[in-house]
């Protein structure tokens, strides 16, 4: 398999040829993308055709993988410093007079690693990417002080960490990994991807696969022994890293990452729900983080390199930056409050709205205040027909939706025997049946992802006191419907990584009129002012369902009240 319309070259180094690929503009600042183990430059096919859109953008198969030759002997031949020639060699014929953008995945990001730490490539490389490969230098350090200072916490992370890394001791051992790979293990390989990885099946991985890891074993042989009994003591990045950490990584544990600002002055952190091979599964993602850090470094290069994103302005920009966030009644209130949150937190955020002019008023104040993209749709909720022509639009045009926001709408406020049947209908059509679409279109695509996803519904604010009998009845039905929804969503979704979560704003006081000169039309009226909250606690507290997890926020009100009404519901927030 090639990459659509790259160009190849053939770059010599050390006895050996690498095959090297450019899609882009050579006059653009450059993007190196540096593949790891089994894989060959071909992991990165699904990222680097849209970083190529705004960078120049660089691939090599690693010597003896993909169309790179293999060193002879194999043994010796997959050091770091003969790897560290490799990408000097690259550098020099893609890039000779300009610092790169290095970005690495897996043994790519450990030998990147070294690149960014040695005194020979100082000048060359201008921020480093970093995602599933630590430093071996920095692995063997975070070994020796865990050994040295034992307490039961580090020594459950290194005894966590070392059944991680069991197929690290099998590669080490001769002939049998090499027999392996040539043998069944290959065959199986792209199925096991599928299974457990959720790689989507198809176009990867490529024909040279079996070849491939019998030379990469090489790479484990050449160099962990060596590393982790003797670390170089001088480990220290002289350049500004962007750490990616998928948070479902079945070969390395988070907290092998602890401390790493020793190592590295100019540190931003990023955390991903998903599995080990990111660059197969959450391409949008990667574009997003890859491209906004490049450009921030590029803004700066003048000065010196910061450890801020500007593009991630928000107290949970290491969770949502470059996240896909939809939300539902985002024309006025909280809809609109919670949308620009994210923005601010440099999501990429989709506002939907009946109100089209609404909806594009929010998408363009989020890109103001720092979402890394943003666009308004206009869309029925209680449509199924619409609501799934929306689900087909987003992900052809955007990717799969990580965070779903569905605003429920108000409920009729009159008594029981006051409420027509034409009101109760809309209430079920907007207020559950808009839910009911929003999670099975979008939750689906999450679910079948397979590499997390989280939904929040925004349940309707009650206006006046919940105690009160009269007028609470269609308000009642709507909530604790939506609620029921949520958490046996939760349950369900859970085993396909997916979660969800409930919010309750609170008490409308009815007394109040809108502040922000909306005519509170939309559905994200229907939580407009909730008693000693505003609709920005209220998308914080969506925010923070979202980062921690939680299963049901009641926002400030009248909290008892509130949970009494729906019979067991407990406060998050």
């Amino acid at each position: 398999m090639h990459l659509p319309g790259a160009r190849e070259r053939w770059v010599r180094t050390g006895g050996i040829e690498l095959c090297v690929a450019e899609l882009g503009n050579p006059e653009r600042p450059t993007v190196v993308l540096v593949h790891g183990y089994p894989d060959s430059k071909e992991v990165w096919s699904r990222v680097a055709p849209a970083l190529a859109e705004e960078w120049h953008v660089v691939l090599y198969d690693v010597r003896g993988h993909g169309r790179s030759t293999a060193p002879k002997p194999l043994r010796g031949g997959f050091t770091l410093e003969k790897l560290t020639d490799d990408f000097l060699a690259v550098l020099d014929e893609v890039s000779p007079g300009r610092p790169v953008h290095l970005v690495g995945h897996d043994w790519g990001s450990v030998q990147s690693w070294e690149f960014a730490t040695v005194e020979r490539t100082k000048g060359r490389i201008a921020s480093f990417t970093s995602m599933s490969g630590p430093s071996l230098d920095h692995f063997g350090h975070w070994i020796q002080s865990r050994l040295s200072r034992p307490t039961p916490r580090r020594v459950l992370q290194l005894t966590g960490q070392g059944a991680k890394s069991w197929y690290v001791y099998l590669l080490h051992t001769p002939v049998l990994p090499e027999l392996a790979w040539r043998g069944p293990l290959g065959r199986r390989w792209p199925d096991i991807l599928e299974r457990l990885e959720k790689v989507p099946a198809g176009e990867y991985p490529t024909a040279s696969l079996p070849r491939d890891a019998a030379h990469g074993a090489w790479l484990y042989r050449d160099n962990v022994r060596t590393r982790l009994r003797r670390p170089r003591p001088d480990a220290y990045a002289h350049v500004p890293v962007q750490l990616i950490t998928p948070t479902g990584d079945a070969f390395l544990s988070e907290s092998l990452y602890d401390g790493l600002e020793r190592w590295v002055p100019s540190l931003v952190r990023r955390r991903l729900p998903a599995q080990h091979w990111v660059p197969r599964t959450r391409p949008d993602q990667l574009v997003a983080w890859i491209s906004g850090f490049a450009a921030a470094q590029e803004t700066s290069a003048a000065g010196p390199a910061t450890t801020k994103d500007p593009s991630a302005a928000g107290a949970y920009a290491d969770r949502f930056a470059g996240q896909l966030v939809l939300v539902t009644g985002a024309a006025d209130g909280v809809g609109r409050a919670t949308a620009l949150a994210f923005a601010g937190a440099g999501a990429r955020v989709v506002a939907v709205d009946r109100d089209a002019a609404g909806a594009a008023r929010t998408a363009e104040t989020a890109r103001l205040v720092g979402a890394t993209g943003a666009w308004a749709e206009t869309a029925e909720p209680g449509d199924e027909q619409a609501v799934e022509k929306l689900g087909a639009k987003i992900a052809a045009e955007h990717g799969t939706v990580d965070v779903l926001v569905n605003l429920v709408g108000p409920a009729p406020s009159g008594s029981f025997l006051e409420t027509t049947a034409e009101e109760w209908r809309s209430l079920l059509d907007t207020g559950l049946l808009g839910v009911v679409h929003g999670c099975r279109v979008f939750g689906g695509r999450m679910a079948e992802r397979g590499q997390g996803g989280h939904i929040v519904n925004v349940l309707p604010s009650a206006s006046g006191s919940p105690s009160a009998v009269p007028g609470i009845a269609a308000h009642g039905t709507a909530q604790t419907a939506v609620l029921a929804l949520s958490q046996g969503l939760r349950a369900e979704l859970a085993p396909r990584t997916v979660s969800v979560s409930a919010v309750i704003p609170g008490v409308v006081d009815a007394g109040t009129p809108p502040t922000d000169g909306s005519s509170g039309s939309g559905a994200g009226a229907a939580a407009k002012r909730p008693r000693g909250s505003t609709p920005e606690r209220v998308a914080e507290a969506v925010l923070e369902a979202v980062a921690r997890d939680m299963a049901l926020v009641v926002v400030g009100g009248r909290r008892n009240g509130l949970l009494g009404l729906l019979r067991g519901g407990r406060a998050g927030a």
